[in-house]
């Protein structure tokens, strides 16, 4: 049976969607922009504040799954500039550990509020 993870540390969901959904041990956590979870606005700043925003939303949800990212077994990375991607690799090495999980990077011609990142990632939570 399925359970909605939900936090107010994290996004509230702008559409027809849960931040996360558990089914056994395994998380799925619905794609992340860089929008401040208290005032649901996007961040200010460069690239990296909005991908560090990305991240700690990332966490947050994860947290409230009862895990962490260390659970995360797959990572989908959008960007609409597939020049910040090493920097996406610097600040992600900041929120993950070795031994990494599986990730995509794909380039994309936009997203969701005109943002240049978005993040989803799926989680195996021992239980």
């Amino acid at each position: 049976m399925k359970k909605i993870i939900h936090t107010d540390t994290a996004p509230k969901a702008i559409g027809t969607y849960s931040q996360a959904v558990s089914i056994e041990n395994l998380t799925f956590i619905s794609g992340q922009i860089p929008l401040d979870p208290e005032t649901m606005n996007i961040v200010d700043g460069n690239f990296k504040n909005r991908a560090h925003r990305v991240f700690k939303n990332l966490s947050n949800i994860a947290k409230a799954a009862g895990g962490s990212l260390d659970d995360a077994v797959k990572v989908s990375i959008f960007l609409t500039d597939l020049g910040n991607f090493a920097e996406v690799n610097e600040i992600m090495a900041q929120y993950f550990q070795e031994p990494y999980p599986a990730r995509a990077a794909i380039g994309v011609a936009s997203l969701p509020k005109e943002v240049d990142i978005e993040v989803e990632a799926i989680l195996a939570i021992k239980k």
